[in-house]
This record gives C-alpha cells, structure tokens and sequence, in this order.
C-alpha cells in the first residue's frame, strides 16, 4: 500500500517546523499537509472518489505542490497538463481519460474553464490565498502499487497525445532510485525553474526533495538572473535545469564569483542532452559541476544518472539508477556490445503501466516488461549510456548517417554560437542535407561561410552543415527544451536552394 503523499506527510509528524518550501514563500511541512488536508476533503466531498480523474493545471509555484499532494492524498488520479494548453487541447484530454473534475490556477483558467463549461465538467478556479471550506482529510488513501496515480500525456509528436499511466509505485519508486546517488539528506535545500507539471519537475525534482524531507525553492517564471539571485539568498546545495536554462545563466553578467555559489554541491540536469562545453563552461563559473541524467516521461523521468559515489564521466547520462537495466539493441532486436550504437530500452521500477487506453500503443513500446525508447545510445564498458540521438532525428546524407547532437556539441564550441539546432532538409542529390540554425553572441561577426569553414576543420566533411540560418531565438517547450519539429524546414530549404527564408 503506498501513496506519494504520505512519504511527504510523514516529515510533517517528525518535524513539522522543518521548511518545506522556501521561495517565493516560506511554507512548513506542517502547513504543507494541513493545506493538502483540506485539498483532499474538499475534492473528495465533490464526489470524487479513488482512482477518478481529476485535471490540475498550475505553474511552478508554493500552490502547486499543495494542491497536488491533496489531490494524491484523496487517492485522485492526478493528471497535470501544460499551462499554455488551448481550450482544444485539454478537451483532447478531458473526453481521452474521462476526467471528473479540473482544478486551474487563475493566471491560467481561461482554457480550462471554457473546455470543462462546455463538457458540463466542475472547474475550480483557485487563486493566491485559496481555502476551501470542506472538512479535511486527516488520512491518505492507500493505493494498491499498481494503481493509477498519475497521467502525463506525451507531446504527441506522431498522431495525438498520449497518456502515460504512472502507478502509484512508479512514483515512490522513482523517489528511492534517486536519493541514494545524489546522496539527498533533509539538511538540502533543491531549486529549480523547470515546470512542474513536467514529470522532470514535478517527479524526480519536487517529489524527490519533499519525500526526504529538504526544502524546495521555485523560480517561476524562470529567469536566469533570478535564479542566480535565488541561488545565493536560499544558499541552494542541488540545482536542477535543461540545457537551455544553464546555458541562459552563464550569459548572465553580475559580479558573482565562485564563493557566492560555495553551498552548491550539485547540478543536475535533463530533458536534452547537455554540450560538454556547456558543462566545462559551468564548472568554470561555479565551481560545480552539472551531472546529466536520462529518462522519460513513460520511465517516470528516471533511468540513468551520473551517480555522485561514482566516477562521473562528461558526455554520458551515467549507469543505470538502481533497480532500472539498460540494453542497446539492433533494428532486430539482438542486443548489442559495448560502443556500438543502437535503440535504448529500459526495465525496472519506475517503467509505466501503459498508456490510458491504449492497448495497442502500449504493446508496441511496451515489449516483456522493456520500454522502447525511440532514442539511440551506446553503453561503455563500465554500462554508463551516451545519448547519441533520437531515431527520427538521425539524417542520412548520401548513405552517411549523421547525428545531429555530434554535430551541435562541435558548434556550441565556437565562440559566437550561444545555442544551435542542426536538423536535417530533403535534399534532391543526397537525400538529406544538414542545416543549423543558430542563435548568436550580441556584436557577433561570424557568418555562414566562417563558421562552416571553422566547422571543417573539427568535423568529417559528410556531417558539417552545408545550411545555416542565424535566427533571434530557437523555438522552446515549456521545460525549455529545443523544439526541432518546430523549426520551419521549408525557409531552411529556401537557403539551400539559394532563395531566403521567409
């Protein structure tokens, strides 16, 4: 019998003085569970029962992580969407899992109130100081490890969203995986500005840190300055972040030195594969280095982790978190030897049930208990994985295979390239071409023809962009990773065909 809720609510017991929150407001573990009390009460005396579907859609602030451990103390099935999510969208999502009641933060409601209101669906809209008037709840429901908990709906790059089914085991499980190889205690206090409806945030960040009893700090919206101002007021000891995020503060200008940053002992990042010079650059600026991770939102975010006990190795995701197994297979299905790239599958605890109805998406991904990533990696002799792409990102120029994440951590070394996304373009001769599109420095005086000659010199000729557009800004999720399917390949093509992009 286990619940997430309760692992939380147990600090509140021993040390209900302990800070659970600490910025942008302070909030006890002793508030945190009487506020998830209430929660619980109030929803269940709607009529929502065990395992019913409620939808919560909230930034990154001190109200989410009180709503949410009330909706799992309830014994709800949580389901947590994007807060950008249209009116359409989280339709999709109301009529897909049979949703019984939505919950949205005011900045935000407009959306969900227009999608429940037209389905005859309850929709709470709390705002800053919210209290329902309900009896609470003084006991978490227990749930069965293979209940429901949760259901994060994919992005739905191929054919419409789906909803991965997380248990209430996966939840708790992930929790376990982690503490021992970041060697969380509750004297750390973790910040992050990622989004927590995303299960990077929200399961292996938040969920992580409240269930061992430390104190969380939040910066919504992420803002690179902020966070670096939060960093040193909240003396934070773990950090947590994407790509972009870390590459945003060290373009951040301040009089900061290492000794401002001296409690930071971790950084820990995921979501994207991170460029080495990226991680070498940090560790400058900081004197910490950032430890990459690997997972899903079908593997509950966990899978791998440079372990802190353990050699870190720059460039890989780390060895398998415990309990999890990693094999690299073949387009048959025969597992491959050390350093020889191929498919990523995962088995372990923190793997999902399935997706919300459905059986056929589920068996395809799903195959005797190992999850089909759609990512291309390699295992070295001592099992840490090394990311080298996703499958539909592979371009194949002239027969030659090119891995676009080789290519963008060779341009994230040249001087005037801040971030860069290399996707592939039809191309009549070689099938494909490659391209970049990059964003540069301020006072940048690089062009196409210097970057692809410097490009030249460090990589073979088969991989080196014939294709670049420089452009303001790459296109973004919410946790901030790069968006390459929404890069427009039709303007990139207009270059290579000697027109301009529109």
């Amino acid at each position: 019998m286990v619940n997430i809720a309760a692992d939380v609510w147990a600090h509140a017991d021993v040390e209900p003085g302990r800070v659970a929150i600490r910025s942008p407001r302070t909030i006890t573990y002793r508030e945190l569970r009487q506020a998830n009390e209430r929660v619980a009460g109030a929803v269940r005396g709607a009529g929502v029962r065990p395992l019913d579907r409620v939808l919560f859609i909230a930034p990154s602030i001190p109200e989410f992580p009180e709503i949410y451990y009330g909706l799992h103390a309830a014994g709800a099935t949580v389901i947590t969407m994007n807060t950008m999510a249209t009116p359409a969208e989280i339709g999709y999502v109301l009529d897909d899992a049979g949703v019984a009641l939505v919950i949205a933060w005011h900045d935000c409601a407009a959306s969900a109130v227009a999608a429940a209101k037209e389905r005859g669906l309850p929709c709470w809209r709390v705002e800053p100081g919210f209290a329902f008037d309900a009896e609470p709840l003084r006991d978490v429901h227990q749930h069965e490890s293979d209940d429901t908990a949760l259901i994060l709906y994919t992005s739905g790059t191929t054919g419409r969203p789906k909803g991965a089914e997380l248990t209430a085991a996966n939840l708790v499980d992930t929790v376990s995986s982690f503490e021992p190889v970041l060697n969380l205690s509750k004297d750390d206090r973790f910040g992050t500005g990622l989004p927590l409806f995303h299960v990077y945030g929200q399961a292996v960040c938040m969920n992580t840190t409240l269930a061992t009893g430390a104190s969380f700090s939040l910066v919504h919206p992420f803002d690179p300055a902020r966070m670096l101002e939060v960093m040193v007021a909240d003396r934070l000891t773990s950090l947590a972040g994407v790509p972009t995020m870390w590459n945003a503060m060290l373009h951040v200008e301040g009089d900061y030195t290492p000794e401002d940053f001296s409690a930071l002992r971790m950084a820990t990042s995921g979501g994207a594969s991170l460029p080495v010079e990226v991680i070498r650059a940090f560790n400058e600026r900081f004197a910490c280095t950032i430890l990459e991770g690997y997972g899903l939102t079908e593997s509950t975010g966990a899978a791998t982790f440079n372990d802190l006990n353990r050699p870190q190795k720059a460039g890989t995701v780390g060895p398998p978190l415990p309990g999890t197994r990693i094999e690299i297979r073949d387009s048959e299905g025969n597992t491959l030897g050390p350093g020889e790239p191929g498919e990523v599958f995962i088995a372990g605890p923190t793997v999902m049930k399935g997706y919300w109805n459905r059986p056929d998406a589920t068996a395809a991904d799903l195959r005797d208990g190992w999850l089909r990533t759609g990512d291309i990696g390699s295992l070295d002799e001592d099992g840490y994985l090394s990311i080298v792409d996703r499958v539909k990102d592979l371009i194949i120029r002239g027969g030659y295979n090119v891995y676009p994440r080789e290519v963008e951590e060779v341009l994230y070394e040249h001087p005037e390239i801040v971030e860069v996304a290399v996707v592939g373009i039809p191309d009549p001769h070689y099938g494909e071409e490659v391209a970049a599109v990059a964003v540069l420095s301020e006072g940048a005086t690089a062009t196409p023809e210097t970057i692809r000659a410097w490009a030249k010199e460090r990589l073979s000729a088969y991989k080196v962009p014939h294709v670049f557009a420089f452009v303001d800004a790459l296109p973004k999720g919410a946790t901030g990773k790069i968006l390459k399917r929404a890069i427009d390949r039709d303007a990139l093509r207009s270059i290579a065909t000697g027109g301009r992009p529109a």
